[in-house]
């Protein structure tokens, strides 16, 4: 996820939908809330929590320019791939 001037933040959950909308929304305290966060960029899915929890500590582990490519090589105009999923005044 990321803000308009495009600090990234990585994170790892087992409900999308939910994890996205809580820093939109701003109901948690953080990071996320802090830095404004909240626009989703890129994700992965895996059906094994162990796998994502591995690939989030990967990610995590590179530098800037290399997660930047990521997103990049997937959504190169940085759109929020969430925009549509919460309907009209719920974010």
């Amino acid at each position: 996820m990321t803000n308009n001037t495009r600090t990234l933040y990585t994170g790892v959950t087992s409900n999308l939908e939910k994890r996205v909308l809580q820093p939109k929304r701003k109901l948690l305290p953080g990071f996320t809330r802090q830095y404004n966060i909240n626009r989703l960029v890129y994700y992965e899915t895996f059906g094994d929590i162990r796998a994502a929890i591995q690939r989030e500590k990967k990610i995590k582990g590179w530098v800037r320019a290399k997660k930047v490519g990521l997103i990049l090589a997937s959504n190169p105009a940085w759109r929020d791939l969430s925009q549509d999923w919460f309907g009209k005044g719920k974010c």
